[in-house]
């Protein structure tokens, strides 16, 4: 059973940047495609990125390309999400998943393990 911790949401000005850290520990994240999602109150679970098991293969959602990079280091068992140029609308729960089946979809089903949560906040 993988368990996923997310770590460095915050309170962030517009136009700020911040790094979140998705550790993992029982088991290894270099067998699941990794990916991040966010969710707004309200609103439904939304594809942030994704990232593929070697990190060769990425895929973002809308308006996140140029402003949010994900990164992985299978070493450390640590997934990121660089996020530049926040907005208020970036305001959301940020999770990380899991997928073993090694894809990188950009919905909530085939993610076998999630994370419970950083929330990031951006003031105007």
């Amino acid at each position: 059973q993988v368990q996923l911790v997310e770590s460095g949401g915050g309170l962030v000005q517009a136009g700020g940047s911040l790094r979140l850290s998705c550790a993992a520990s029982g088991g290894t994240i270099s067998t699941f495609s990794m990916g991040w999602f966010r969710q707004a109150p309200g609103k439904e679970r939304e594809f942030v990125a994704a990232i593929s098991r070697s990190g060769g293969s990425r895929n973002y959602g809308d308006s996140k390309t140029g402003r949010f990079t994900i990164s992985r280091d299978n070493a450390k068992n640590t997934v990121y999400l660089q996020m530049s140029s926040l907005r208020p609308d970036d305001t959301a729960v940020y999770y990380c998943a899991a997928d073993h089946g090694g894809g990188l979809v950009p919905a909530p089903y085939p993610y076998d393990y999630w994370g419970q949560g950083t929330q990031v906040t951006v003031s105007s």
